[in-house]
This record gives structure tokens, C-alpha cells and sequence, in this order.
């Protein structure tokens, strides 16, 4: 078996990478509503109409129109730069919001909703992806210097980062709609990217290159869909995405059943902490096996825990299995994020991260709109078994995909910007 580097700096060298401060701190409070929205949306409209099922169809217009609209915002992010598709992109974000707030207050009819669902998710900036194109940037991908082996630490770290923001997003979005007012969440996602995101923007210097039509070939702008490897990670995250959705719409069920709903924000974030802890550990563990293998150990390792939530009827049961989804989900993710680094030129890698986000966003968008009608129709039980099927196919998937997941250039090695190439190895 092939070995991956056992001698891997840590995340204090990382952290001391120059230029790295000035797009973490902001890309840090622009990310942070992200975690805030689906769930801030599940709640007030749960309020106002009284059912999941509902509540959950209008988060997921919002999570599919994001993964429609997120590569093309990476595509956009690779060609003109991030600056120019942010500053927009968080007015129209805010103003979106603003709307979809205002009509689920005034009782408006679902298929408005569902309308200002649209823009709404169209517009999420995509923080975590342009953060680890700058990391990317910063770390080797350019054409005259070998990559660092910092790169698969970054990754850890962007993932701990992710989570770190999924264990208070959620948490502070409940408490808000639940202590505050039911469109608290919201109006605070909103104001949060508005500001996080002008900041983010502001900060240029850091942004990769843009390499425009004018200095290359169309191949510089074909979609990094069109890469295999990236289109078999795509569907893999859809299962991630089932895992966040299925665990959000079923864990509020849950604590509306027991008669204590604050309980869904605790429940929650023991579940992302399980997730944020697991990011810590794959960041300083020096691996000997190669992320595909990693990959594909890990989903079986969420199947298996996503497989006895539907069975669990107690607070304790449910947060205990639940750190255990949790600590499952960071190694898939950080290892999947690792491969897109080796598997697409440098060019186009803020669109391939898109590609991977959006499909979170559109497994979480199918798993909130499956899992409230199940939790409706069959009590928060049912909606468990959403995770499971998820992971489950996209288990299957990855097993019988693998082979895509290699570098495709000879000598099995990746292009790491226009002219360079570097062996890396996947397994």
C-alpha cells in the first residue's frame, strides 16, 4: 500500500503562512450565517405554517437553487475574481432574506415562499470554497514551485472551521427563534453576511490569480465538472448533505415531541462538535493511507453510525449516537476536499470546492424537504432514516466508483497549476 506523507506539519505552521491571518478572521465571520440559514428557515416557517413538511420544502428550494447556482459562482470566482462576484452577491443575499422574512410573517401562500426561496439560496457566498482557493493559492498551486504538504493540513483545518461554525450557527439561530423571536435567526443571518462578506471581500491581496481569456486557452475555463473524479465526489457529498439536512428537520422534531425544543440546538451542536473534534484529529494525525482509502473508510464508518438513529428515543441516546455521526462525518469530508486539490488544475478549484458545497446543499435541500414529511406524517423516528439512506447510496457509489478518484495523467500524477506537475498519491 502506498503511503502518504507520515511527516506532516502541523496546523502552527500552517497558521503562521504568510497573508493566512488576513482572509482567515473574516472568512471566518462570513461563513458563519451559513450554518444559520436552512435551520433559521425551518423554524420560522415551521411557526408560521405548523408544519415540517412546509418548512422543510422552502429550505430546500433554497438549498437546490444554491447548488445550481454555487459552481457557477465558483466558475465566475476562478475567471473575474472573488471581490467581483462577493460584493454583489451578499447585497443580494441580505435583500433576499429580508423578503423571505417578511413573507413568512404576513402568512403569505407557500408558493411565494418557494419564490423568494430562489434568489435566497442563489446567493449564499461561497466563503469555505474561496477560502481554500486562497489557502491552495498560498500553499503551492502555482506553476513554478512544488505544492506544500501543507495542503492536506489546510484542508483539515478549513474542515475544523466548517464545523466550528455548524456547532454555533445552529445553536445561536435556535436560540434566537426560540428566546427572541421565531425571524431572530434570519434577520441576524442576513446582517451577519452583509458584513462578514464585504469584509471578506476587502481583503484582494490574498485572492488567487485571475487568469483571464486573454492569457490562455479555452481550457482554462472548461468546468471542473468535467473532471470524474470531481463528478464522483459530487454525488458522494450528496450523502453528507443527507446526513445535515435529515439530522436538522429530525432533531428539532424530536425536541418539539419530547415538549422541550431548546433541546435541538444542544443536540445539535453535540453533533457538530462530534464533527469539528474529528476535523482536529484527521488535521494532526500524520496518515499513512492515502485520502481515497480514507474516503471510503469513513463513509462506511458514518453508514454504520447513521444506521441506529431511527431506533433511539432518549436526549442521551440520541446525543451520544449523534457525536458518533458527528466524529464520522469530518474524515469524508476533509478526505474528499484533499482529493479535489489533487484530482483539478488550479484554474478552475474554487468551482470544483463549489461543486462540493452545493451538493451538501442540495442532499441537505432533498433530505429537510423527505425528512419533514416523514417526520409529519410518522413522528421525528422516521426522519432518521434519511441519513441512512443517503450514506448508504452514496457509499455504494464511491465503492464502485473508486477507481475515477485517481489522477488521470501519466505516472499517475496532477496537474498543480499550467506547466507543473508533481506525483501524488491517492491511495
Amino acid at each position: 500500500m502506498a503511503s502518504t506523507v507520515t511527516d506532516r506539519p502541523g496546523y502552527g505552521q500552517l497558521l503562521r503562512t504568510p497573508g493566512a491571518w488576513t482572509f482567515l478572521l473574516p472568512g471566518f465571520a462570513a461563513r458563519q450565517p451559513f450554518a444559520m440559514l436552512t435551520i433559521g428557515i425551518v423554524l420560522l416557517v415551521q411557526h408560521t405554517t405548523g408544519s415540517y413538511g412546509s418548512a422543510g420544502a422552502v429550505a430546500a428550494v433554497t438549498g437546490v437553487s444554491m447548488a445550481l447556482f454555487a459552481p457557477q459562482t465558483g466558475k465566475l470566482a476562478d475567471r473575474f475574481g472573488q471581490r467581483a462576484v462577493l460584493l454583489p452577491g451578499v447585497l443580494v443575499h441580505a435583500a433576499s432574506v429580508s423578503v423571505l422574512t417578511a413573507l413568512a410573517l404576513a402568512d403569505a401562500p407557500l408558493w411565494a415562499l418557494f419564490v423568494a426561496a430562489v434568489p435566497t439560496g442563489a446567493s449564499v457566498p461561497q466563503i469555505g470554497p474561496m477560502v481554500r482557493a486562497r489557502w491552495a493559492a498560498a500553499l503551492g498551486a502555482a506553476p513554478d514551485r512544488e505544492a506544500s504538504p501543507l495542503l492536506a493540513t489546510a484542508a483539515a483545518f478549513e474542515s475544523v472551521t466548517d464545523e466550528f461554525t455548524f456547532v454555533i450557527g445552529p445553536v445561536l439561530a435556535t436560540a434566537l427563534c426560540t428566546g427572541v423571536h421565531p425571524a431572530a435567526g434570519l434577520i441576524t443571518e442576513a446582517a451577519l453576511t452583509l458584513a462578514g462578506g464585504l469584509l471578506f471581500a476587502a481583503q484582494h491581496r490574498t485572492q488567487p490569480v485571475v487568469r483571464n481569456a486573454a492569457s490562455g486557452t479555452s481550457r482554462r475555463h472548461a468546468s471542473a465538472l468535467s473532471v470524474p473524479g470531481v463528478r464522483v465526489l459530487a454525488v458522494a457529498f450528496l450523502g453528507i448533505g443527507a446526513v445535515f439536512g435529515g439530522m436538522q428537520v429530525s432533531l428539532t422534531a424530536f425536541a418539539e415531541e419530547i415538549g422541550h425544543p431548546g433541546a435541538n440546538g444542544l443536540l445539535y451542536g453535540v453533533f457538530a462538535a462530534g464533527n469539528m473534534l474529528a476535523g482536529i484529529a484527521c488535521g494532526a494525525i500524520a496518515w499513512k493511507s492515502g485520502p481515497r482509502r480514507r474516503l471510503i473508510v469513513g463513509y462506511a464508518a458514518l453508514t454504520l453510525t447513521a444506521s441506529g438513529l431511527w431506533a433511539v428515543h432518549s436526549v442521551p441516546q440520541l446525543a451520544g449516537l449523534g457525536l458518533l455521526v458527528g466524529l464520522s462525518i469530518a474524515p469524508a469530508l476533509i478526505s474528499g476536499y484533499t482529493l479535489v486539490e489533487a484530482l483539478v488544475p488550479g484554474s478552475a478549484r474554487t468551482e470544483a470546492f463549489t461543486w462540493l458545497t452545493g451538493s451538501v446543499a442540495l442532499g441537505q435541500a432533498a433530505a429537510v424537504t423527505v425528512a419533514g414529511r416523514l417526520a409529519d406524517a410518522h413522528g421525528a423516528g422516521t426522519g432518521f432514516l434519511v441519513p441512512l439512506v443517503g450514506t448508504v447510496l452514496a457509499l455504494i457509489t464511491l465503492v464502485g466508483l473508486r477507481s475515477r478518484l485517481a489522477p488521470t495523467a501519466s505516472g499517475r500524477t496532477v496537474a498543480r497549476g499550467v506547466g507543473h506537475r508533481k506525483p501524488v498519491t491517492v491511495d
